[in-house]
């Protein structure tokens, strides 16, 4: 078992993909000063986008809001309103399919579309808080324009457009209803402000807003002063950022990533993205598992078999490490049969891809605490609040991305932390942005 882990070593510092190499405190220092670059309007990877949506404000009580919820192929709405405990309630759910998810629709279907989705609940209250997880460009007055559609939602002439004030042109057309208060935001930001909801009772000195799932991304609070690309902002204030993280692009990528970055559909885009999201991990490993059949690290008889795998999932790599000996699914049943040793030596090359990807994620959110000046008191430590399945759910993610905040950013930095997770955080934290800016 010794001489497996040491070829499995070798092999990955021969191909800089060791995790052990990656120094945290230098890598926090470069993502720290891409942030500033990005701040101040300089060439960076990170766009740190202002969203314009603060935190302080009280959250009003008993007050309904209409909340929408745009992202993959569903969309959702809801009226959401909070007691005078704080806690929030969810009505009138309804969940219906993306508009351009079947075929292409022009702009005024689209948001025709999403105004009749509203039917049920637009009378209910004069503002709405719109989760649009695509990218879009957020302006001063809170409403987005479209930046792009990836290939799954087909509405070509929405690309460009303003959302907000093209939904209350819908909303408006049978003259029977007044325009709405709409506040844009994504799915990042929504779930910072969900903790924010959250901590009834709690005393945080920050939050950060945390996604890791088939993509990745964080948010944090800045203050306004140091937004400098930005004009006319008062330097009292501060504001939710959106670090675009995927697309931090000095990650100390190695020559499997480089080649891996070749073969996909966008190479030189979001290459942080696809070491640390669920989007990729699964993709990543039998890549390398196939690097490493080259390198003559298997066996002749699993080799031709890591071959003849046509793909690999995230989800597909979570239940090998959980089942190596064999379960359901492509990849597993694909390597079924195979021998001790090179069950041993496919684990060993997954699991340090999900070690690189922990230490790749307590980079970023460390570099956003730090950058946000919170946490050094132990009574009001930052709140990252994180979503997404593969953050949950992917086999030694979670628990190792907190042991490097633990041994870095708590240990070394002296910065206090504490992870929560929000049920229907989305819808939440929509409604907080609609009920508060």
């Amino acid at each position: 078992m010794e001489k497996i882990e040491d070829k499995v070593k070798t092999f990955l510092a021969a191909n800089d993909m060791d995790p052990a190499d990656i120094d945290m405190e230098q890598t926090c220092g470069v993502f720290i000063e891409e942030m500033d670059l990005g701040l101040a309007g300089e060439d960076s990877s990170l766009a740190m986008l202002p969203t314009y949506i603060e935190t302080e404000r009280e959250i009003p009580l008993d007050e309904p809001v209409i909340v929408m919820d745009a992202g993959g192929t569903n969309f959702r709405t809801a009226l959401v309103s909070f007691d005078r405990k704080g806690d929030p309630k969810i009505e009138n759910l309804g969940l219906f399919p993306m508009p351009g998810i079947k075929e292409q629709v022009t702009k005024q279907e689209f948001f025709n579309t999403m105004a009749r989705y509203l039917d049920e609940v637009i009378d209910k209250s004069t503002n709405i808080g719109f989760c649009f997880s695509y990218p879009i460009e957020i302006f001063p007055n809170k409403d987005g324009k479209v930046l792009y559609f990836s290939k799954e939602i087909k509405a070509d002439e929405v690309a460009g457009e303003m959302i907000g004030e093209n939904l209350n042109i819908a909303i408006t057309s049978s003259g029977k209803r007044d325009k709405r208060r709409i506040i844009l935001l994504n799915d990042t930001v929504t779930t910072l402000l969900a903790g924010r909801a959250s901590a009834a009772g709690r005393s945080f000195g920050t939050y950060i807003g945390f996604i890791l799932g088939t993509g990745t991304n964080c948010c944090y609070v800045e203050s306004n002063k140091n937004i400098t690309k930005t004009q006319n902002l008062d330097p009292a204030g501060s504001q939710i950022v959106n670090v675009e993280s995927g697309g931090f692009g000095k990650a100390p990528q190695g020559k499997i990533d480089k080649e891996f970055d070749q073969s996909s559909l966008n190479p030189g885009m979001y290459t942080f993205e696809k070491m640390v999201s669920g989007a990729y991990l699964g993709p990543l490993s039998l890549w390398t598992l196939r690097k490493a059949a080259d390198n003559a690290l298997f066996s002749k008889d699993f080799a031709e078999k890591i071959k003849n795998v046509e793909k690999a999932t995230t989800k597909d790599i979570s239940v090998f490490l959980s089942f190596p000996q064999g379960r359901d699914g492509p990849f597993s049943s694909a390597l079924q049969s195979a021998n001790e040793n090179d069950i041993s030596t496919a684990c060993r090359l997954i699991d340090a891809l999900i070690e690189r990807a922990a230490k790749l994620a307590a980079i970023k959110l460390s570099s956003a605490a730090i950058k946000s000046g919170q946490g050094r008191d132990p009574g009001r430590p930052v709140c990252i609040v994180a979503e997404g399945t593969t953050f949950y759910r992917l086999r030694y993610l979670k628990q190792r991305v907190e042991y490097y905040l633990k041994d870095y950013l708590e240990n070394d930095k002296g910065i206090y932390y504490e992870i929560m997770n929000v049920e229907n955080a989305t819808l939440i934290g929509a409604a907080i942005a609609g009920l508060t800016n």
